[in-house]
């Protein structure tokens, strides 16, 4: 369950990065002697915003390996770790996508899927999950998980990340343009000045913030539809609602900066959390 912080740090960052090199390397083209080109703008902000977005899809799997020090595993370590491999695959199989490649993480309770392509996932889970859960309850998250894989999460929450990219990076830079203009104005110049770049960094940021609100608000939508998901791999829910109550009753463990909107819980305020109250969703799948 600590996918989409993961994400969205790495497509910030990413969109960071593009941003500079455009300026290095002049790409600004909407930015002319006449005024501002909004055709070209949006061209720009589209190939930015849903750019971060994509790229950071595809690198999903292969960071979230090395930040949480998985250990994939294939069932021949263990009768543990048969059970966990069969139990991937047997919900995989119901839930129709390919079998997902299976890991274990140390640390406390905690647990994710991650992947740019049904077919070719992650299902994690931690130490921690594995010893302080019954199996049942541990199916029912293994569950939870393969449901955000068969649902196609991680593309829709690329294209949600990829519009609000591009939204911030759009609007930025025409307040930017208005902001340079009106500082400037009386001025003989070919370029933006000090105004635009100021103005642009800062709408980036705290418009960045507005659509991580909303990204995080979709991201609750599909917690209750997993659960649902979960529930309906092990044909009873109430496994999905055990394990929702005991993970209640647990402190997730820390974990790296990046990862933690994603992982089971989150605790930077109900407005960007990625995940509702434990008892909303207890009560959401009762209520099914």
């Amino acid at each position: 369950m600590k996918r989409i912080l993961l994400f969205v740090a790495t497509n910030l960052a990413v969109v960071v990065v593009l941003g500079i090199v455009a300026s290095l390397l002049g790409v600004n083209r909407y930015l002319t002697a006449n005024g501002l080109n909004l055709g070209a703008l949006l061209g720009f902000a589209l190939i930015m915003g849903f750019g971060g977005a994509i790229i950071s899809l595809l690198i999903s799997k292969p960071v979230a390996k090395w930040s949480s020090g998985v250990q994939v595993i294939d069932g021949s370590e263990g009768p543990d770790e048969r059970w966990i491999v069969e139990t991937v695959r047997r919900f995989a199989d119901k839930a129709g996508i390919g079998m997902p490649e299976v890991g274990i993480f140390p640390g406390e309770p905690n647990a994710f899927a991650t992947g740019a392509f049904k077919n070719s996932a992650l299902v994690a889970v931690s130490t921690g999950l594995l010893q302080g859960m019954t199996r049942d309850e541990v199916e029912a998250v293994i569950g939870h998980e393969v449901a955000h894989i068969a649902n196609g999460d991680m593309v829709t929450m690329t294209l949600i990340q990829g519009v609000m990219n591009t939204f911030v990076v759009f609007l930025s830079r025409v307040v930017g343009y208005l902001v340079d203009s009106w500082l400037s104005r009386g001025e003989q110049r070919s370029g933006p000045g000090i105004g635009y770049f100021v103005t642009t960094i800062v709408l980036d940021i705290l418009l960045g913030f507005l659509a991580a609100i909303i990204v995080a608000w979709f991201s609750r939508q599909r917690e209750f539809r997993a659960d649902r998901g979960a529930a309906q791999l092990m044909g009873r829910k109430q496994p999905m609602i055990n394990a929702l109550a005991r993970l209640g009753g647990m402190v997730p463990g820390d974990l790296p900066k990046g990862l933690q909107t994603a992982g089971i819980t989150s605790g930077v305020g109900k407005l960007f959390s990625t995940h509702p109250p434990i008892e909303e969703r207890i009560a959401a799948l009762q209520g099914t």
